[in-house]
């Protein structure tokens, strides 16, 4: 007789375990996703929307009768005890760093039972990372980058993006930020900080809210940065580069691998001019 021991009725808060679910073929466990779920775009369809990132609709949550509930980031904290207060199991992980992220994905797949392929798909991930460095030993110049999540105040990339900009061949010119566990540890607090920098490359994902870059631009001083000047300046959609899951070191990761490649053969073509 096959006992099914693991949780029948998920929600997700978040996108990332949804896709992680898809992913393990494990998809018919959810019942409820966030109204921000873009990836995959079948579970946008398919399944109801029970929540923002900061809010939730609980009484539909109760109503889906889940059994396991789960979330990313303290900023949840609310939403979690109210479950929780409810009966509900919740678990809500804090996972800043790529290396947290694969952690993650086996979690999740232990809780479905499905650890070896959770963790086969982690390591698909560490090896793209680690074909990327071999790649980047053989580079001499590493463009200065300068990754901007929200724009009022200026807050500089969480650690996982700060992370896969490295992977990727480029220097963050904050990385000394992301260890901040919150937002408030990576702010700017004088934009004249990224003007002094002078970096390469601006990559910009303002939390789901569209780049305008007129409005960066238009910044005291920031046309005299070299990004600013030669146009180098690039935004990548927060699906794709802040979710801790799946998008960012799949989607996210190339797409900055990308904009780097596209650096590096710009300097070939001005060196032979």
């Amino acid at each position: 007789m096959h006992l099914d021991c693991y949780p029948q009725r998920i929600v997700c808060l978040t996108e990332e375990p949804t896709e992680i679910l898809y992913m393990l073929g494990e998809s018919d466990r959810i019942v409820g996703i966030s109204g921000f779920t873009v990836r995959p775009m079948q579970a946008r369809k398919a399944k109801p929307k029970v929540s923002a990132f900061t809010e939730a609709d609980i009484p539909a949550i109760l109503a889906l009768k889940p059994d396991l509930v789960i979330g990313f980031s303290d900023i949840q904290a609310d939403i979690a005890q109210a479950l929780i207060k409810r009966g509900v199991t919740v678990l809500i992980n804090n996972h800043r760093s790529v290396e947290e992220i694969l952690k993650t994905m086996v979690q999740i797949g232990a809780l479905v039972g499905k650890s070896a392929e959770a963790m086969e798909l982690a390591l698909h991930y560490r090896r793209r990372l680690e074909a990327r460095h071999e790649v980047n030993s053989k580079q001499i110049l590493r463009p200065r980058v300068y990754f901007e999540e929200w724009y009022d105040p200026l807050i500089t990339g969480i650690q996982w993006v700060s992370e896969l900009v490295e992977a990727a061949g480029g220097d963050d010119v904050f990385a000394h930020h992301r260890d901040g566990a919150l937002a408030c540890d990576r702010i700017v607090a004088d934009p004249m900080q990224v003007v002094n920098l002078n970096p390469d490359l601006i990559l910009v994902s303002w939390c789901g809210k569209k780049f305008k870059p007129e409005r960066l631009r238009s910044r005291p001083m920031w046309a005299s940065m070299k990004a600013v000047q030669n146009g180098q300046l690039y935004e990548i959609p927060s699906s794709m580069i802040l979710q801790p899951g799946p998008g960012s070191l799949g989607d996210g990761f190339d797409r900055v691998c990308e904009i780097i490649d596209q650096w590096h053969r710009e300097q070939r073509i001005f060196e032979t001019l």
